[in-house]
């Protein structure tokens, strides 16, 4: 199995930036050479897909509501995956969660097995 966890959320005013890291142990990513993804839950919300990122890194994925602000990345070595998120607003503001899939492209939550317990961002006005 993989075990995933997040770090990095807290309190940001508009227009400021965070970094995300999901440290993986367990079955590691490298090895099984899973995509992984990022997710958020607003509050009242369902959870949307954010970024996602091939085994190696050289390919990506993003909804147009992050595109251009967020930057998805992974240090296998590490067994880290990162989400870098610049010119935050404040309807970024949710729960995000880091995910891991066997499969490419996948932009459903259904479709990742495996999840972490996610970290909390607040973007103040």
């Amino acid at each position: 199995q993989v075990q995933l966890v997040e770090s990095g959320g807290g309190l940001v005013q508009a227009g400021g930036s965070l970094r995300l890291a999901c440290a993986a142990s367990g079955r590691t990513i490298s090895t099984y050479a899973m995509p992984m993804g990022w997710f958020r839950q607003p509050p009242g919300k369902g959870r949307e897909f954010v970024a996602s990122i091939n085994w190696n890194g050289g390919s990506t994925d993003y909804p147009n509501s992050v595109k251009g602000r967020f930057t998805i990345s992974r240090d296998n070595t590490k067994n880290t995956m990162f989400l870098q998120m610049n010119s935050l607003k404040p309807e970024d503001t949710a729960v995000y969660y880091c995910a891991a899939t066997p499969h490419w492209l996948r932009r459903g939550p259904a479709e990742y097995p495996y999840w972490g317990q996610g970290t909390q961002v607040t973007v103040s006005s």
